[in-house]
């Protein structure tokens, strides 16, 4: 999908100007705002809609109250930078903030609210033309840790899980395997693979804790209810730890990921202010 898409964008940027009666000559198309204007229009109406993410969402969420892996949720009001509120069946809060695609800078644009007992970003990206390995690593160290540190906001997870996953235009490695049959759910409309879950630590890394590790699934219980109703398995948790550390006078971090036991990526210690 991936190539075909490459393939299609090499077509259009070499032949958009035989599209349209714009009557303009070749050289003279590509050198007015016409295409690089329609490319901008287009891909801010993509953007801009949530109408489809917030459907599954809402479909996921419904899914899980009825079952009884969380007690309600509702959505945020107006105004906050968060989408949704969840009371999980313990009697503590939950806060989910909605994201697009995790390499934008609209990934580093969070508040944990006051009274939040756990605060987890939910990245929707429905790009099919994006690679989402490239896309988890961009977010978790280049966006979101550096704001971590920065301003000392403490997330408690990651989600990455939207209606395109195990679709053709994305395979969802948990469903190739012989053994990964019926591992899919139904949510409303759509048929939803186990979510991809990334646990954060529990507090900022500080000159007294310079490196801090993920916390248990089990003690964020928002992230253990998605892991429990969608068919999770322990070994496909990933486990994020920050370290931090000074060159002269600018701070560093050093972002690492660990899956069943392996680290999966780890960074070079990269200064905080180059996020």
């Amino acid at each position: 999908m991936r190539l075909q898409i490459e393939q299609f964008a090499e077509v259009l940027k070499t032949q958009a100007h035989k599209l349209g009666d714009h009557g303009l000559a070749e050289k003279d198309f590509y050198a007015s705002p016409i295409f690089r204007g329609a490319i901008q229009q287009v891909r801010g109406e993509f953007s801009a809609t949530m109408r489809d993410k917030r459907e599954f969402v809402q479909h996921v969420l419904n899914h899980m109250e009825d079952r009884g892996f969380i007690a309600s949720w509702d959505r945020a009001k107006r105004g906050v930078l968060h989408d949704y509120i969840v009371k999980l069946k313990s009697g503590r809060t939950a806060i989910i903030d909605l994201k697009g695609c995790l390499d934008g800078d609209n990934s580093k644009i969070f508040e944990r609210p006051e009274g939040a007992d756990e605060f987890v970003i939910w990245s929707l990206c429905t790009n099919v033309g994006a690679d989402p390995r490239r896309n988890a690593w961009s977010g978790v160290h280049t966006r979101i840790s550096a704001q971590i540190i920065a301003r000392n906001q403490c997330v408690d997870g990651l989600v990455i899980w939207d209606m395109v996953f195990g679709t053709i235009g994305r395979a969802c490695p948990k469903l190739l395997a012989e053994n990964d049959i019926g591992r899919t759910t139904v949510v409303g409309p759509f048929c939803a693979p186990p979510p991809c879950i990334y646990l954060f630590p529990a507090s900022v890394p500080s000159a007294e804790a310079p490196k801090v590790s993920a916390q248990s699934l089990m003690n964020v219980e928002l992230l253990a209810a998605f892991h429990s109703c969608f068919g999770g398995r322990d070994d496909e948790i990933n486990h994020v730890s920050f370290e931090i550390a000074s060159l002269g006078d600018e701070a560093m971090r050093r972002t690492t990921i660990e899956r069943g036991g392996v680290v999966q990526h780890s960074s070079d210690m990269t200064a905080i202010g180059h996020a």
